[in-house]
């Protein structure tokens, strides 16, 4: 989908603006199942905090009330084991043992998962506790045996595109002046993206951005995320100081404001910093330079 038509939410109510950006997407993901003629993969991607979570869950129970059986991911359920991430951060980049970014996810997993859902077989789905910043344990997966219309993967990145070379060379804050001065994380994260996430990436249907207004707000949205943690399950570690909370949000600075830059999707609902929609527009997708 292209163009650059923009609707204004203008001064209506929060429940009318969410209300009519469903309507929109729901329209709009029907329209994507109904052209292709088979199950489609749908990504929802946005900051930290954005209200991926909950936007994907509304839409779901709405396509259901359209006949339209819809199996929800998150791109966090395929994290690398903190074991894994830890070999990483030996061989690769120390910055690599924390979540998040391109590279820390094992997209072949990913792939295999979002493939065995569109082609209607018996899937088991992996799950994380970010709590206790570890993959579930495989006796825990849950088991999807239903036939789906619709894959609606969500997370941060999903959907991103890899930054100019030329924008990699200065740090965008402290983490990356001090603990990647060569800027070999960035450029290993940047790599990740344009390769192997890319190649999954375009088996995208139809991708959806919730668009932040600025990175400022993604501190208070994901501090939010983080007193709601359920920390009852074994291995749950304590909640994240400001501090660490400050240090973790930095790993994802540069590509948060990336893709607020970028607006690589087909639709595009610009969300303001209470996470209420104000505008939607069909984005236009020229490659970066």
């Amino acid at each position: 989908m292209s163009g650059g038509g923009k609707t204004g939410a203008g001064a209506v109510s929060a429940a009318t603006a969410f209300a009519s950006a469903d309507a929109f997407l729901v329209e709009a993901i029907a329209g994507a199942r109904q052209d292709a003629e088979r199950p489609v993969l749908i990504g929802l991607s946005g900051a930290q905090g954005s209200g991926k979570s909950t936007t994907a869950a509304r839409l779901a129970g709405k396509l259901a009330d359209r006949g339209l059986a819809t199996q929800v991911c998150s791109i966090d359920d395929f994290y690398l084991t903190k074991g894994e991430r830890a070999e990483l951060a030996r061989t690769r980049h120390p910055l690599l043992a924390t979540r998040g970014v391109p590279g820390t996810h094992d997209v072949a997993l990913m792939n295999a998962t979002v493939s065995g859902l569109l082609a209607g077989e018996a899937v088991r789905v992996p799950g994380f506790d970010k709590a206790a910043d570890d993959r579930w344990a495989a006796s825990e997966w849950k088991i999807i045996d239903a036939p789906v219309d619709i894959v609606l993967l969500e997370g941060w990145c999903v959907g991103a595109r890899p930054q100019p070379e030329g924008m990699l060379a200065e740090p965008v804050n402290e983490l990356e002046r001090l603990e990647d001065e060569n800027g070999d994380w960035r450029r290993a994260v940047n790599a990740a993206l344009a390769g192997e996430y890319r190649d999954f990436f375009d088996r995208i249907d139809l991708s959806i951005l919730l668009r932040t207004p600025s990175f400022a707000v993604v501190e208070s949205w994901r501090s939010e995320q983080e007193r709601g943690l359920d920390r009852s399950g074994a291995g749950a570690g304590a909640a994240m100081t400001p501090d660490k909370l400050r240090r973790f949000i930095s790993h994802y600075e540069r590509l948060t404001r990336w893709q607020i830059e970028d607006m690589a999707a087909d639709i595009v609902i610009d969300i303001d910093g209470g996470r209420v929609p104000r505008s939607i527009r069909l984005a236009e997708r020229d490659a970066p330079d």
